[in-house]
Parts: structure tokens; sequence; C-alpha cells
């Protein structure tokens, strides 16, 4: 069986001073502090929530 894909996800940007749902969407993703790195599945739930973040995040 293969292996699920995976996207590497890391906070690069605080989120004071931005909305209050785009801080639920990273708590969300388990990003905790800038310079965190998450692997979270490749599904179209987790594309929405970057979507959501993108101008806070990097995605590999």
């Amino acid at each position: 069986m293969t292996e699920p894909k995976t996207l590497k996800i890391k906070l690069v940007k605080s989120t004071i001073g931005f909305d209050k749902k785009q801080g639920l969407v990273v708590q969300s993703m388990g990003l905790r502090r800038i310079g965190h790195t998450v692997e979270l599945r490749d599904t179209p739930e987790t594309r929405g929530m970057i979507l959501k973040v993108r101008h806070l995040v990097t995605v590999e």
C-alpha cells in the first residue's frame, strides 16, 4: 500500500494583528510558534486551510 502524500507546512509570520479566525486555522493545523513545522496529509481540507493563511505559512 502506498503512503498518503504529505505537505510540510511552516509558520513564518505571527498571527498577531490578523483576523482571529486565521489564528484558529493556524492552531488547528498544529502550528504553535514562528518557525514551527508540521507534516499534514495532502487533502482538500488541508489545502483549504493553507489557502486561508497562505500569507502566514510556507509549504514544501
